[in-house]
């Protein structure tokens, strides 16, 4: 079932590894067309889905009778054998470890973690990569070894990663939001505890759950949660005192932070930049404002409408998006590097993009799971990027 469910989050655009969770995740969007049936799938899993998914009612599902004109394979693929995961068939390597409860080095965690981006297609060097960076803490220092050499062709490189479980160092409970303080990663919980990477936490005054964070030049740390209202740990300015007096009475959906300047997104598209000289806004989205990244003066937004945009206060925004895909925008960072601000987005279909000046194409990493929050290193223009469970640093190629 995990394996047709995954098969069926992808073609839709989104992230769910559960019949329940896809559901779930349908339920904001407009009305559409699945499509089962795919050679290789279970075809009792493909009927359960369909079913559970018509009773759903948002879905119109069309089971397609697909001939599997494939060979089977002549032996069982070798669960312990990295290569071999690799180059066989995706959906014949979930179903296996769904059968088969054993660990072997951790390779089993990671595959069933990152399911949903290795049943896509792709070489043997990108589902290494995607392994490598979900491996669990505790995995065989082999594994890990030889997953770095299958990965050595990908355009990403794994730098380091953190996980719930397992040896220490440990990520703490889920991620909300990342962003960039004094050149240090800073990790802002569901909860509201706020800790610098492999430090103690502080509790924030957060009274819900976080889902933004922003830090100032002045050591202070703002948290918008899941309300819309903004929280201050620091020292706070009568500029934060007064967003955080706005938001009271207009709830908003993404923060962000440059210098003396706020910045708030709204649900009707809208970005306020509060400033010591007074407000300046603009309306570059159709629907909510869902991610925001400054830096200097310049401003990127993100929106349910997909759309990332780049806006300077007082001045107008450019006449076309820096990017633009078919599902929301999740999160956004932007960071200065040498050779200018690099921007980190990510999509609600588990996507992250990183742009970076002076170079041609742009790298794109899945990690499995929904993407809760990204940064960019400052200086190195690594990306981070945070699931439920992991906390992953990449440096692209």
């Amino acid at each position: 079932m995990r394996g047709t469910v995954w098969t069926a989050a992808n073609q839709l655009g989104v992230v769910a590894g559960t019949p329940a969770e896809l559901q779930s995740a349908l339920l904001s969007g407009v009305p559409r067309t699945l499509r089962l049936g795919r050679t290789g799938q279970d075809p009792a899993a493909v009927d359960e889905l369909a079913r559970i998914l018509r009773e759903f009612g948002h879905v119109r599902v069309v089971v397609e009778q697909v001939a599997d004109s494939g060979p089977p394979p002549s032996r069982p693929v070798d669960l312990a054998d990295p290569a071999a995961v690799c180059a066989a068939d995706p959906l014949l390597i979930t179903a296996a470890y769904e059968k088969d409860t054993t660990g072997h080095g951790g390779l089993r965690t990671a595959w069933l973690r990152a399911g949903q981006a290795l049943i896509r297609d792709q070489d043997p060097a990108g589902r290494a990569t995607a392994l490598l960076a979900a491996l669990p803490a505790a995995a065989a220092p082999q594994l890990r070894a030889t997953l770095t050499e299958l990965a050595a062709g990908s355009c990403w490189s794994v730098s380091w990663a953190r996980d719930r479980a397992g040896a220490e160092p440990r990520l703490p409970g889920p991620v909300a939001a990342l962003t960039v303080a004094a050149g240090r990663l800073l990790i802002a919980e569901r909860t509201g505890a706020v800790r610098y990477l492999d430090a103690e936490p502080h509790t924030a005054p957060a009274s819900g759950r976080v889902t933004a964070m922003a830090a100032t030049g002045d050591d202070t740390v703002l948290l918008l949660d899941e309300r819309g209202r903004l929280h201050t740990r620091g020292p706070g300015t009568r500029l934060t005192a007064a967003v955080t007096a706005t938001l009271a009475a207009h709830p908003g959906t993404a923060l962000a932070a440059a210098g003396d300047t706020v910045l708030v997104g709204d649900r009707h598209g809208s970005v306020h930049a509060f400033g010591p000289a007074g407000v300046d806004q603009a309306a570059p989205h159709s629907g909510r404002v869902t991610a925001l990244a400054a830096t200097g003066t310049l401003v990127w937004s993100g929106g349910a409408d997909g759309a990332v945009w780049l806006w300077s206060p007082g001045g107008t925004r450019r006449p076309a998006p820096l990017t633009e895909r078919p599902c929301p925008v999740v999160a956004l960072h932007a960071a200065d590097t040498p050779e200018g601000p690099a921007v980190a987005v990510a999509w609600a279909d588990g996507l992250a993009a990183l742009h970076r000046p002076g170079t041609k194409g742009v790298p794109t990493f899945r990690p499995g799971p929904a993407i809760r929050a990204v940064a960019v290193i400052p200086g190195s223009g690594q990306l981070a990027l945070a699931t439920d469970e992991m906390l992953i640093c990449l440096r692209a190629g």
